[in-house]
């Protein structure tokens, strides 16, 4: 009889169809090891690449490393992953992959220093397109070291203000051991963690989003000149709003989609700038539904935005896509990538390619017998709008 990891198994090795509304596999076999947190783009050659954070553990497994894996133009299955990213001793976490319009190569990463997401260190190396080379060949390579000036001043009044009427101890207790992190030096300086795309602004403005453990919230990290030199916007203060995704409106507005990690109802967090990432409004509760996992939002080419999510109350046996034709004030279309009693997907990186398919890669624990070990991967789906809208 067929179990249901002979069905996992083949779907590692299964090949795209020639041009069907929708397509899957797995980058690798499913296997043992915590693998988690992908991040996908197209390169200047045409090439998929995805990368992801492997190992036994997360911050407090120092065997942790980021791998990655290319898809060639072309090809029907990903090549074997490599080691993208090992520190020796440290585990290796979030990594983030982004082109460019210059078809310049971004790889940023958290080193973690004492197995606390509290001492992340943000790392980044940037590779020159190179056509004709198989793997990246970087020509910067540095700490991405922000100081968030007047932190506590900023963070501390909204704090307060917004765990008054909150009724959960657990909740106040974060948000007031927050409050006092927040004069913390060091503290404000280190942990801060990517997740998500950056987001390209048309006059080359390049928007990190980040977010922090430390404090339970987000900001943006904001360079001008490629990548040399770094900024922290004002902090998107809530209780809980933390991994952004951003997007951007046709008249120049930047809307911030967070995971929402604070007290319930639990609901895609929004905030939005209108001055290009550096000053941003409250942090507000959408009517999305979100069990605290990771959510991002896209622009297609045709002006429609897309959204993957674990649109759940509670759990993340069930991802999403979900379509919106005007700029996320409806969202009319829904279709589930995954949906299961035992399963787990989460995690969503999602790009559309030149070709207009939009690509979606997340990390993948199968259904599974009880009592049998949960077997983990990273899963690839590629789709156009039409699938979504049938």
């Amino acid at each position: 009889m067929t179990t249901k990891l002979t069905v996992l198994a083949l779907l590692a090795g299964a090949a795209f169809a020639a041009e069907p509304a929708f397509q899957q596999q797995f980058i690798f076999a499913p296997q043992k090891l915590h693998a988690h947190s992908s991040s996908i783009v197209e390169l200047a050659d045409g090439r998929l690449m995805t990368c992801w954070y492997i190992g036994s553990g997360e911050r407090t497994a120092d065997d942790v490393k980021v791998q990655a894996a290319f898809l060639k133009k072309g090809a029907k299955e990903w090549d074997a992953p490599f080691t993208l990213d090992d520190t020796p001793g440290f585990p290796d976490t979030n990594p983030l992959l982004f082109v460019d319009s210059k078809q310049r190569l971004w790889f940023l990463w958290t080193a973690i220093l004492d197995n606390r997401w509290e001492t992340a260190l943000l790392k980044l190396r940037i590779s020159e397109p190179a056509l004709r080379a198989p793997m990246p060949k970087w020509s910067l390579s540095d700490n991405v070291l922000l100081i968030p000036e007047g932190f506590a001043g900023k963070v501390s009044p909204r704090l307060r203000e917004l765990v008054e009427p909150v009724t959960v101890q657990r909740d106040r207790n974060e948000a007031f051991t927050a409050i006092v992190r927040s004069t913390d030096k060091l503290l404000n300086r280190l942990g801060w963690m990517p997740r998500i795309h950056p987001l390209e602004l048309p006059s080359g403005r390049v928007l990190l989003p980040l977010y922090s453990d430390t404090y339970n919230l987000s900001l943006v990290a904001i360079t001008d000149d490629g990548g040399k030199t770094w900024r922290p916007s004002e902090p998107l203060v809530s209780l809980g709003g933390v991994q952004p995704s951003l997007v951007r409106k046709k008249d120049g507005t930047v809307v911030a989609y967070m995971r929402d990690n604070g007290p319930p109802p639990q609901r895609v967090l929004v905030s939005e700038s209108r001055d290009d990432g550096v000053n941003w409004s409250a942090v507000t509760d959408s009517e999305i539904p979100n069990p605290g996992s990771s959510v991002e939002v896209i622009a297609l080419k045709t002006g429609e935005w897309v959204m993957v999510l674990n649109d759940t109350e509670k759990g993340r046996n069930r991802i999403s896509v979900w379509m919106s034709p005007d700029e996320g004030r409806t969202w009319p279309w829904k279709k589930s990538l995954e949906n299961t009693e035992t399963g787990g997907y989460s995690y969503p990186s999602v790009i559309q390619t030149r070709d207009g398919k939009v690509h979606a890669t997340y990390s993948f624990t199968g259904p599974h017998a009880k009592g049998e070990k949960e077997l983990q991967t990273i899963k690839h789906v590629a789709f156009d709008k039409d699938w979504v809208k049938k």
